[in-house]
């Protein structure tokens, strides 16, 4: 009986090669689907989707002409609608227009994951746009041939309609590694978005109502092919990471630098010959830089980057490191590999928190080759010890910014102004003057060194720097007590009371650690 309907069925011949051409969907995924509002259909290799899923909260399900049950488990018109479907890695060449069928459809996974199996879309239906409550989109890597092995050409996405631009509840989009050579003039619309994903295209300029994405908090432009940035792109407001590594940049508007909110920043492989300053970037985590024309590093560049903990320059022309490096207190990452140093500045041993420094491929001179094998700790423990001789030589006249005091002591005003050093040491004084800290001014000090002198208290003046100063050095002194006033120096890691005479402290060591944020103190 079954077999003489199928005969009368004009369709049904039809209907058999469809099925030959593209992998059923099994009825137990439609029936699952229908009751969890997802369906996943990744890597069945179909060539197409087949009706009854673009139908499946249309249409009444077959089992309900044979199964008359009203038990809770078969109650087959308590459907769910669909809000998920995965159509990725499959040989797909288009979505249908019968996409519309899906009005509740949240999130819509067309991407390609392996070279084997993939979907290869030149285009989307224009009804995307009428998939109001679509909060995903993913239609990355449309870019492997059909077989692995084979050298024909690649169709890849081109364009997107301008009714994608109508999802105004769209957070995600995702269109890394296609073809797309330009994007739509009021692509603004897309005031929801949170995170855009435009990778590896061929884009060549940023429509300027970028500016309009004021919830997006992703960006990724790498692998492009952009000459420059519209300064727009500043008004941003939420934005944390922006990825332009790969392109041709020379040169980022200065109006970057006023993005409050940015955390992650790749500018890697570009063409830069310079940093913007970065005012207003108090948030900025990571700086990626490497691969670049940088020839020059300004304090300028670094010094309002309090809370950077990576900074990536390898792979440039970078001659000389500013002293100012030594602001950055939260730097654990440094990357210096492949420039042009031939010296370091010795106060980058005061970076407290940094665990690695990469300086290979630069012509050092001022530090032996076998230092540079010991590892980051040992070279910093180094510089730190070489301080002072960098700031000045017993057989060198003092520098000509060099201050004299009544006592015909001197104090080293240039190295305040560039080495935020307030140095005063080996003056064999029991006070330190007051005209030392009035040297000062309004100079942010990150170091002071008064060792080896008569001292026998904490100079009170000390917290005066309380805002700046990370190092003190108050060895080989006769101080008998160590004031509570060094608690004030907030910004306090490393302290040196070496050999001082002292018959006891105020308080533990362990305590002095806590209340000072676990920094470095060296008793002896």
């Amino acid at each position: 009986m079954a077999a003489a309907r199928r005969a009368r069925d004009p369709r049904a011949g039809f209907r058999r090669a469809a099925e030959e051409q593209s992998p059923a969907v099994p009825q137990g995924l439609i029936r699952a689907a229908r009751k969890s509002g997802q369906l996943n259909l990744a890597g069945r290799g179909l060539g197409d989707v087949p009706q009854h899923v673009w139908r499946i909260n249309l249409d009444t399900p077959e089992e309900a002409h044979h199964n008359l049950s009203f038990g809770a488990a078969d109650r087959w018109w308590e459907q769910t609608d669909l809000t998920k479907l995965i159509l990725a890695s499959n040989q797909l060449r288009c979505l249908s227009e019968d996409v519309r069928l899906l009005p509740a459809l949240t999130v819509l996974d067309v991407r390609t994951e392996t070279p084997v199996r993939d979907n290869q879309l030149t285009s989307l239906p224009s009804a995307l746009g009428q998939l109001e409550n679509l909060q995903k989109l993913d239609v990355s890597n449309n870019d492997f041939p059909l077989f692995a092995t084979c050298n024909a050409s690649r169709n890849k996405l081109k364009s997107i309609p301008e009714e994608l631009l109508q999802l105004s509840h769209l957070k995600s989009l995702l269109l890394q590694h296609n073809e797309l050579s330009h994007l739509p003039e009021g692509f603004g619309r897309l005031v929801s978005l949170e995170e855009l994903d435009l990778s590896n295209n061929h884009l060549t300029d940023i429509p300027t109502s970028f500016a309009l994405l004021v919830n997006l908090v992703r960006l990724d432009l790498a692998g492009n092919q952009l000459k420059n940035l519209p300064a727009d792109i500043s008004a941003m407001k939420s934005l944390r990471q922006l990825d332009c590594s790969k392109n041709y940049l020379e040169t980022v508007p200065s109006e970057l630098a006023s993005m409050a909110s940015l955390e992650l920043l790749y500018l890697r492989k570009n063409k830069l010959h310079s940093l913007p300053e970065f005012p207003s970037c108090k948030l900025l985590k990571e700086l990626h830089a490497g691969e670049n024309q940088i020839e020059i590093l300004n304090a300028e560049n670094l010094k309002h980057l309090n809370s950077l903990s990576v900074l990536e320059l390898r792979d440039n022309k970078i001659k000389s490191i500013p002293d100012e490096i030594t602001l950055l207190q939260k730097l654990e990452r440094l990357d210096l590999a492949n420039n042009d140093i031939s010296r370091l500045p010795y106060t980058l041993g005061n970076l407290s928190q940094l665990k690695f420094l990469a300086l290979e491929g630069n012509p050092l001179r001022t530090i032996r080759r076998d230092l540079l094998q010991k590892g980051t700790q040992e070279l910093l423990k180094y510089l730190r010890s070489r301080i002072q001789d960098d700031i000045t030589s017993p057989n060198e006249e003092p520098p000509a910014t060099a201050m004299t005091l009544p006592s015909e002591s001197r104090i080293n005003v240039h190295a305040i102004t560039t080495l935020k050093l307030l140095e005063y040491s080996e003056k064999q004084v029991a006070v330190i003057p007051d005209d030392v800290f009035n040297a000062v001014r309004s100079t942010p000090v990150t170091s002071v060194n008064f060792s080896k002198n008569q001292l026998t208290a904490i100079p009170p003046r000390i917290t005066e720097l309380k805002d700046s100063v990370c190092d003190v050095s108050l060895g080989f002194n006769k101080i008998s007590s160590v004031s509570l006033e060094l608690c004030t120096l907030h910004k306090l890691t490393h302290l040196d009371i070496r050999f001082v005479m002292s018959v006891g402290l105020p308080f533990p060591v362990t305590r002095f650690h806590a209340s000072l944020n676990q920094p470095s103190v060296a008793v002896e």
